[in-house]
């Protein structure tokens, strides 16, 4: 007979392993997975040992200023509700002058709807002496300036120098430019020259009308007209220019205009037919003193 062999009995697993480590194995389908969720947690518990390293301050600081942040633009957009929180300056300055232009038209036909109303008002009055004072009113409404005034007279226009010639010259700027004193020597002298009514760039000139220099413009009854200023006069031609020639002021501007590096602008003229309009502004003062002898 052939010996038979005996298989030897299986033995029970080592509970070490190969390697003599405590640990039991995984299944092989998520031993890899297990493994690093399992250096993950010693990591992180690692970290929470006493004297263990602390995360940099980054990490901490990104996300408050990532916070703090997010509640500025809430605040500023509750704040704003949807306007410009640092509106700019005007930048289309001719919008705003036009918006400044057309109020003060609207605030001038409101004074004369109410220089009306006074009128009609007043003369409605049946008292004597309110009748004498409106008559007195009347008579003084042409000197004053309160009536269209047209015929022959004289024009005479003012400009800076041309710009070509401020370029190059040597003289100094306030020969090159319009001063509002030129344009008042003018005014002046065409008074003493016998005028009945004056204009400065269409606007009528009375008792109450302020000249002034503003920029490079000048403000009549405050509104900015730029140059060249044209301003004309009813009266008698010959009276008129003779008194202007007469000027000294005037004379000297004259030469100026002449001078090759200073070129100021003048223009004299006689016309045959001058409009003045009425004067349609205010006409109250704040202080006045009448003028002794």
């Amino acid at each position: 007979m052939t010996p038979t062999s005996h298989a030897a009995p299986p033995q029970p697993p080592d509970p070490s392993g190969p390697s003599g480590s405590s640990e039991q194995r995984e299944p092989q389908g998520g031993s890899g997975a297990v493994a690093g969720w399992h250096r993950i947690a010693a990591s992180l518990r690692a970290r929470r040992r006493p004297g263990a390293a602390r995360p940099p301050a980054w990490r901490v600081g990104t996300p408050l200023v990532v916070l703090l942040s997010g509640s500025l633009f809430v605040i500023s957009a509750q704040s704003s509700e949807g306007t410009d929180l640092r509106p700019g300056r005007y930048t289309d300055l001719s919008s705003l002058v036009g918006a400044e232009a057309d109020r003060y038209d609207e605030l001038r036909q409101r004074v004369q709807d109410l220089t009306g109303e006074v009128a009609t008002l007043g003369a409605q009055v049946g008292d004597a002496d309110t009748r004498r004072v409106q008559e007195r009113i009347e008579t003084l409404r042409d000197p004053a300036g309160l009536e269209p005034r047209e015929g022959a007279g004289v024009s005479v226009t003012l400009a800076d120098a041309p710009l070509e010639v401020a370029q190059v010259t040597e003289q100094p700027l306030e020969l090159l430019v319009v001063h509002q004193q030129d344009i008042q020597a003018v005014v002046n002298a065409m008074w003493r020259g016998g005028a009945t009514a004056v204009t400065v760039a269409g606007q009528r000139v009375v008792s109450t009308t302020g000249i002034k220099c503003e920029g490079n413009s000048v403000l009549l009854q405050n509104v900015p007209y730029p140059q060249p200023y044209v301003i004309e006069a009813v009266g008698d031609p010959s009276a008129l220019a003779a008194s202007i020639e007469g000027d000294d002021y005037l004379a000297r501007y004259r030469a100026q205009s002449e001078l090759p590096d200073v070129q100021i602008g003048w223009d004299f003229a006689a016309e045959s037919d001058v409009v003045a309009p009425a004067f349609d502004g205010l006409l109250d003062l704040s202080y006045a003193e009448p003028l002794e002898g």
